[in-house]
């Protein structure tokens, strides 16, 4: 029988360990690793890495599960109830009033955390921890909720971690709590990115910079350099986004992680084929190959990194660089991009894939292929009401020039009539 209040578990539940509390419920529970991981659908060495995470984000979806295999009260670690994972998943089922109320419980929670009714100031240990989880909902949230809904609600939750972190009464707790901050920022500026407003996007990134270099964390803070490099790649601005990764590796000094390095080399891809450089693009998506088939030998993605960066994602990225450069070779040639594509999931980067697949049709002659897919993505755009893909979907309409196209071209021009977007 655990006994869910003593010290070790509480002071875990206290620092946001929640890795920790897992393993004492594990141990007393008499289950290894292993039948764990075989009980949640998972593996050993994603259980141990779970363990091990500190204090730091977690993937709501795996503690959650865990959490409830073990019986270990919510609180504990971290999250509302049970019953709020599959809508912070993006459970399709869910309803636009579950996924808002969701985001109200989130926000309470990380209040009742932050200030607890029987104090009238509140733990600064408490705090990091209690709005790191909210906001790692929100993230989840990205993937099946409107940005437009989601950053009124991300951005109330910034004011608030900006007051918060203002009182604070010493060192390690500012800097603790501008950590998170930055984490905030930086979730903001992709919600702008998405919906189409690339000022709001740059500044609120670089509000995640400033911050990130107040709580003097310096892998933090390349993150959110490399985060911003890759807005400006995206957005063409090729010059900009290399000099921002090279500013984000000086923050990294000589001990890069190899995730950091794998991560990077693929923005610098990014940056490279938006200024037509194909040598430079190819070499770079290569470096980043070689790095991440070092991240094996560590033991889990160091934070902010909260996934690991595969192979998989590097030949996403090859497909967007392809894209960018008029290749279809590098467009096809990534494994399993056509399944890619059709796979549910994160709907907004699916049609994001989509539109670059499209790409390579278009710069292949194969317009029936090209405008198919580009409409399947510009309905995903259109129902998630994302500036970013409609945007992106008007770029490849500007590419075909003709007097008279062809009717799968009049079908998509007339769905994108009257967007205003």
């Amino acid at each position: 029988m655990v006994n869910w209040s003593s010290r070790a578990i509480s002071e875990a539940t206290r620092r946001g360990d929640y890795g920790k509390v897992v393993r004492l419920a594990r141990v007393a529970a008499q289950l290894s690793q292993r039948r764990l991981g075989e009980a949640c659908g998972t593996s050993q060495s994603a259980i141990s890495r779970l363990e091990s995470r500190g204090v730091a984000s977690y993937d709501t979806a795996q503690l959650a599960q865990v959490a409830s295999h073990l019986q270990i009260p919510p609180n504990l670690v971290g999250l509302a109830d049970h019953a709020a994972v599959p809508v912070a998943l993006g459970d399709r089922t869910g309803t636009d009033a579950e996924r808002r109320s969701f985001l109200s419980r989130a926000a309470a929670v990380a209040v009742s955390s932050v200030v607890p009714a029987t104090s009238a100031r509140p733990m600064q240990s408490n705090q990091a921890a209690a709005l790191r989880t909210a906001t790692s909902a929100f993230r989840r949230l990205d993937g099946s909720t409107p940005s437009r809904q989601l950053a009124e609600t991300v951005l109330a939750h910034l004011r608030m971690t900006q007051r918060i972190t203002q009182d604070a009464e010493n060192d390690q707790d500012r800097s603790d709590l501008a950590a998170v901050g930055s984490e905030v920022a930086s979730l903001a500026g992709w919600l702008h990115w998405d919906i189409g407003d690339h000022g709001s996007a740059r500044t609120w990134y670089g509000v995640s910079i400033k911050a990130a270099r107040r709580s003097r964390n310096p892998l933090l803070a390349a993150y959110q350099l490399g985060s911003l490099a890759q807005f400006e790649a995206h957005a063409g601005n090729s010059a900009q986004g290399l000099t921002l990764t090279r500013s984000a590796r000086k923050q990294l000094g000589p001990c890069v992680p190899a995730i950091a390095d794998a991560w990077l080399f693929g923005v610098e891809a990014l940056a490279h084929a938006a200024a037509g450089d194909v040598d430079s693009a190819d070499a770079a998506l290569t470096a980043s190959v070689r790095h991440v088939r070092r991240i094996e030998d560590e033991e889990a993605p160091p934070w902010p990194w909260v996934f690991s960066f595969t192979e998989a994602k590097v030949a996403a990225v090859r497909v967007s660089c392809g894209a960018y450069l008029g290749r279809p070779r590098w467009v096809f040639s990534a494994p399993d991009t056509r399944g890619a594509a059709a796979t549910p999931g994160h709907e907004k980067q699916r049609a994001l894939l989509m539109l670059d697949i499209a790409s390579g049709h278009m710069a292949s002659g194969r317009l029936d292929g090209a405008f198919t897919m580009a409409t399947q993505a510009l309905e995903i755009g259109l129902r998630y009401q994302s500036g970013r893909i409609v945007e992106r979907a008007r770029g490849l309409r500007r590419s075909y020039s003709t007097t008279t196209p062809p009717k799968v071209v009049r079908d998509f021009d007339d769905r994108l009539y009257g967007v205003f977007m």
